[in-house]
């Protein structure tokens, strides 16, 4: 059995997460910058390109993950991992 390191096991699940991101925006036709937008008018400043990059990463915080759920109005998550 090859042992995974915590990097490649954190990488993987980062690419869910990113997954997860995505299929939600695009489940309520939400862009990259109207994610901004909607983010910056909770209080979290980052603009469009800082956005696409940590979302195209996968290299996010669960704060910023939440925050993206909550500003695009997901009260429900189907985590099909």
């Amino acid at each position: 059995m090859v042992e995974r390191t915590n990097a490649e096991i954190d990488k993987e699940w980062g690419e869910r997460a990113k997954r997860l991101l995505q299929a939600e925006m695009k489940r309520r036709g939400i862009n990259v910058a109207q994610l901004a937008e909607k983010l910056s008018a909770l209080g979290v400043v980052e603009n469009e390109r800082n956005v696409a990059n940590k979302i195209s990463r996968g290299g996010f915080t669960a704060a910023f993950f939440l925050q993206c759920l909550k500003v695009m109005s997901v009260s429900n998550l189907a985590l099909d991992v």
